[in-house]
């Protein structure tokens, strides 16, 4: 790619950093997917592409993506378009004239309390990292974090006698969510052991590895996989995995959606909503298992 392009990749990434604030995950995956189609022989004419090449170009990316991924390449490209728009070198979008890919409702693995209590208990809480790891899953799951929130959560946002922490989510957006009993417990352990921090960067940094330095989101997807499978779960989980069951559970237990959206930190009760089909699918399955007329029986 040259460096006229490379110049309004750049751009491009301020914009959506700056102006849209959005995170920087967010922004490394827009330009992740844009860079990739500026550097395709598709993109050689930016002014004049139209929605048959982009269409073109989305086709010859299907066979390597999911539906799913092939609905956040076209969104990324659509915002790239909109951009080019915004700063007049495009009078037209061509992606408003191109169909999105249909996608199926998406149920996330859930899991239940019992491998929520097997993977949680599985841990050795007897060395600093077992207390640090048994912190994160509790936070994970008693408090419903993404993982980019726990891995860079300060101690100062976690009030343990009060019994709440204080997320700052996507957009640097902030909400307060509560602790049960068995967070504030073993992140309380945690701090009793946790090491010295690697400089004054780290020092409020809640989750540190033995360097000291702030322990990674791959660490944690990492330390989730051993702790799964030490556990005897064999569902394929992530630490997103928690946060499904932290919301699934609560709604299953009756708690109203809209608290629940506020602890997530959804924009929008839509994102919510979906936790209670879960249930319906764990109630349709059950009553299917169990009814007179299952084949079987």
């Amino acid at each position: 790619m040259d460096l006229t392009r490379l110049s309004l990749l750049d751009d491009y990434a301020y914009y959506l950093g700056v102006e849209r604030a959005m995170s920087p995950n967010t922004v490394s995956a827009y330009c992740s997917d844009v860079q990739a189609f500026l550097s395709s022989p598709f993109a050689a004419d930016l002014e004049g592409l139209g929605s048959d090449e982009l269409t073109d170009y989305l086709a010859s990316c299907s066979e390597l993506l999911s539906k799913r991924s092939q609905a956040r390449l076209l969104s990324s490209l659509t915002s790239f378009f909109d951009w080019l728009v915004k700063e007049g070198k495009r009078e037209d979008n061509p992606c408003d004239k191109v169909d999105a890919p249909k996608l199926g409702r998406y149920l996330p693995v859930v899991l239940s309390v019992e491998e929520v209590n097997a993977i949680i208990d599985s841990v050795d809480t007897s060395t600093p990292s077992g207390a640090r790891d048994r912190a994160i899953l509790e936070i994970l799951y008693g408090c419903g974090l993404r993982v980019s929130e726990a891995s860079s959560l300060r101690i100062s946002q976690v009030f343990l006698e009060e019994g709440f922490v204080r997320v700052v989510g996507k957009g640097d957006k902030e909400r307060l969510v509560p602790m049960g009993e068995s967070a504030v417990e073993a992140f309380g352990q945690w701090l009793a052991v946790r090491p010295e921090p690697d400089g004054p960067q780290y020092s409020d940094i809640a989750f540190l590895n033995r360097f000291g330095k702030q322990l990674s989101r791959i660490s944690i997807f990492k330390m989730i996989k051993k702790q799964a499978l030490l556990a005897g779960v064999t569902k394929e989980i992530s630490p997103h995995t928690f946060r499904h069951s932290f919301a699934t559970h609560l709604v299953e237990n009756g708690a109203d959606l809209r608290a629940v959206q506020e602890m997530l930190g959804h924009e929008s009760i839509l994102t919510t909503e979906i936790y209670t089909h879960i249930d319906t699918a764990t109630w349709q399955a059950a009553i299917l298992e169990h009814h007179p007329r299952r084949q079987g029986r």
